[in-house]
């Protein structure tokens, strides 16, 4: 396949690839997409829809799952991160006391969202309130996500793609140490 058929691949069925992977793993698909776009392979406007609506979606699942199955279903999801019976307890603890805060910073630092999004269904938050706090936080991260792919891809092309994978190593980084620092607070705090 030459570059000029998959180029017409991604224009043609871009958006219908982006859209499921966007529900999986906004973060990476967010970047790849700003890069995409930057290409000029993908329309910006029809893929940040996509990419929030994709968000959001996931979020809904995973909020769903922890309100339906509360510990059944998410404890041994959880128990990978290291979240036992009693930390999830102090967690929904904090969470009824201070959840749209927890939601937000979760969803913005994405290594705790996914727990974040179960604690959110276990503790019952309402639904329109997660919902809208989800939104609220999902737009900027998906505007700033797609900014950096986009930056990212003109770079690329003038450097090269390991300035790029090295730049999304020293972010991912930051993220970590951005998302166990609150982590710790939190827990100090709890």
């Amino acid at each position: 396949m030459t570059e000029a058929e998959i180029g017409m691949l991604v224009r043609t069925y871009g958006l219908m690839i982006i859209a499921p992977l966007a529900v999986l793993e906004g973060p990476v698909v967010s970047v790849v997409s700003g890069y995409l776009g930057k290409l000029g392979l993908l329309a910006m406007p029809q893929t940040f829809a996509v990419l929030v609506l994709g968000d959001l979606l996931g979020d809904v699942v995973l909020y769903a799952i922890g309100r339906r199955g509360r510990a059944r279903v998410a404890l041994p999801w959880l128990a990978r991160f290291g979240v036992t019976r009693r930390r999830l307890a102090r967690v929904l603890r904090a969470f009824r006391a201070k959840g749209g805060r927890i939601l937000i910073l979760g969803k913005l630092t994405h290594s705790a969202g996914f727990a974040v999004l179960l604690a959110a269904g276990m503790a019952r938050m309402p639904f329109a309130r997660f919902l809208g706090l989800s939104v609220l936080a999902t737009l900027p991260k998906v505007a700033v996500l797609l900014g950096l792919g986009w930056v990212f891809g003109a770079v690329a092309d003038r450097v090269g793609h390991w300035l790029m994978v090295g730049g999304l190593v020293v972010i991912g980084g930051c993220l970590a140490l951005l998302a166990a620092h609150l982590i710790r607070r939190a827990r100090r705090e709890a």
